[in-house]
């Protein structure tokens, strides 16, 4: 039976959780945390073979067309961690060196140094999750972000509509209401509702903030532009809402959600393939509908009777063939959560997939991740012989007998888990596996679990000022490593 994606996920999870009456800031319940124990080593998935990105043509796919059951193969153990550098250090220093003069007769020679040499860090033990923020929980949460203008604030987005704003201390009592959305008509299927926040990257001197929301009439996603008070830097705007883009949604489901500024200062948009099951208006590879990519767009602009600009670089700028400029790269499923690495400007993108497989992709531009052709790496439409020329592989898949539904992360850059540094940290809501993902040489991927924490319901993670990750979890809590 056919697997509907996110949202049954998202049904089961809302179904079985509970959440307080009411969304006052002081009187929230804390919620329990997670069962962080890791299991046993979990799967690798099978290596990938790379496709271009030149345009479709035939090729055979690189892994077998024929889906396996979903509970075709029991995992094989993940990839071993690296060695420790098992290197003594440096000796504490030389002797001196000899002032060319021959020592008295009695003279004794000098004392040893009888310094043993300082030991090697130990190394860092196995993470476990802990409740961020214990006297903070939320309703139903999915997105966590920073400002970017040195406060050190932290805002949640909860998907009934609201945001909340509070202190980046474990010892914070309470957050209070940033912005309400509720009288916005918000959608209130399992994947709709207020999905994602992105601050502008000079919101320190201008105060703007973009926010994706879907909406129930007309049925569309909402990309608009709100601007915080200028009486209280804790309380947006409401009356200042731009609307800067919508996009019909002919089902309520694969909505995407997600906003980003990449480093280049462009709002990148995910958009979902419109929902239902198998993309039947086959949207992913049409290029004459925003569904299915991944837009850039330049808010700083306006042009062509727009709220925006289109990037004068984008792939499909002065196309003659309707196609739609404000696109990136195609070929997505449902890319509900992806971020930029803070150092390398690389965007990893987690596409959420049908029945078979979770894709985890470097989105670049004008590129065709293969949705609905194929699902990861396997033929999806047709089941067999499917067109793979042109697409583009995804770095890391997994089957489903791991998760069924991926959560984008974050390339950690902080300072306190030396362990992932430079790694690709993503998890699955539906399984509460996290794992790290790194690229060894020659691109190679190495993919290793991080640790299991069954229900934990894992909708986002997010980062703060520092770049250190936070996990957000659907039930109400904010988790960080430890």
């Amino acid at each position: 039976m056919p697997r509907l994606g996110l949202l049954l996920l998202l049904s089961l999870a809302l179904g079985c959780s509970s959440s307080p009456s009411s969304p006052d800031a002081s009187g929230r319940e804390r919620g329990s945390a997670a069962d962080a124990t890791p299991p046993a080593p979990d799967a690798t998935p099978p290596a990938l073979d790379a496709l271009d990105a030149r345009p479709l043509d035939a090729r055979p796919p690189a892994l077998d067309a024929k889906p396996p059951a979903l509970d075709a193969k029991p995992p094989a153990p993940d990839a071993k961690p690296p060695a420790l550098d098992g290197k003594p250090p440096a000796p504490d220093g030389k002797p001196p060196a000899p002032d060319g003069k021959p020592p008295a007769p009695d003279a004794k020679p000098p004392a040893p140094d009888l310094k043993p040499p300082a030991p090697d860090a130990a190394p860092p033990g196995p993470l476990t999750l802990v409740d961020a923020f214990p006297s903070l929980s939320f309703i139903q949460p999915v997105d966590l972000q920073h400002a970017g203008d040195g406060s050190d604030r932290l805002f949640v987005v909860e998907k009934p509509g609201q945001i909340w704003v509070f202190a980046n201390s474990p010892s914070v009592p309470s957050s209070s209401l940033f912005l309400d959305l509720t009288s916005k008509g918000l959608a209130s299927g399992s994947e709709e509702g207020l999905l994602g926040l992105a601050f502008h990257p000079q919101y320190k001197t201008n105060g703007l903030f973009y926010v994706n929301y879907v909406r129930e009439t007309p049925h569309q996603t909402v990309i608009a532009r709100y601007k915080v008070s200028a009486a209280d830097p804790n309380v947006a705007d409401l009356a200042s809402e731009q609307i800067v883009l919508t996009v019909d949604q002919p089902y309520d489901n694969h909505n995407g959600g997600q906003l980003a500024f990449g480093p280049d200062g462009f709002l990148y948009i995910g958009l979902g393939d419109g929902g239902s099951s198998g993309d039947p208006q086959g949207n992913g590879q049409n290029l004459k509908t925003l569904l299915g990519k991944m837009l850039r767009i330049d808010v700083s602009q306006s042009a062509a009777g727009k709220t925006y600009a289109i990037p004068a670089d984008n792939p499909l700028v002065g196309n003659t063939a309707g196609q739609r400029e404000e696109i990136w790269a195609a070929g997505l499923r449902n890319p509900w959560r992806y971020s930029f690495d803070s150092l390398t400007g690389a965007l990893w993108v987690g596409d959420v997939g049908q029945n078979q497989r979770e894709e985890v992709n470097l989105v670049e531009k004008g590129k065709n991740y293969g949705w609905n052709v194929l699902e990861g790496t396997l033929c999806y439409k047709p089941s067999t012989g499917c067109m793979t020329a042109g697409m583009a592989a995804p770095v890391w898949e997994y089957d489903h007998t791991l998760g069924y539904s991926i959560t984008g992360g974050f390339v950690y850059r902080g300072k306190k888990h030396p362990q992932l540094a430079g790694a690709y940290v993503y998890g699955d809501f539906g399984s509460g596996r996290i794992w790290k993902l790194s690229l060894g040489a020659g691109g190679a991927p190495v993919n290793q679990l991080v640790l299991h924490s069954p229900g934990l319901q894992l909708a986002s993670f997010g980062v703060d000022q520092q770049q250190e990750l936070y996990l957000v979890s659907l039930g109400g809590q904010i988790f960080r490593f430890q």
